[in-house]
């Protein structure tokens, strides 16, 4: 499982580099990272997460053959994931 979380640290760090995601997302995404214990129940939900940042368009669904994922989308993925947070 730690995997998980460091595979979207990763992902979350090349996203914000080479497709400009917002810092607001990295943040978010770095403390779920960050935190395994309290998302340990979030398994599928990290591993959508992991799917869609590479896919990351900050003006997602606009290209050729619209295959980006917005902020909309990625907003509903981080809120799905922090819901499975556990103290």
């Amino acid at each position: 499982m730690d995997e998980l979380f460091a595979r979207l640290r990763e992902e979350t760090l090349r996203a914000a580099a080479e497709n400009d995601l917002p810092d607001f997302f990295a943040a978010r995404l770095l403390a779920i990272a960050a935190d395994p214990a309290g998302y340990a129940a979030a398994g599928e939900e990290l591993r959508a997460l992991l799917e869609m940042l590479p896919l990351y368009d900050t003006y997602g669904q606009t290209g050729y053959i619209g295959m980006g994922v917005s902020n909309l989308v990625l907003e509903g993925a981080i809120r799905r994931a922090e819901a499975k947070r556990t103290a």
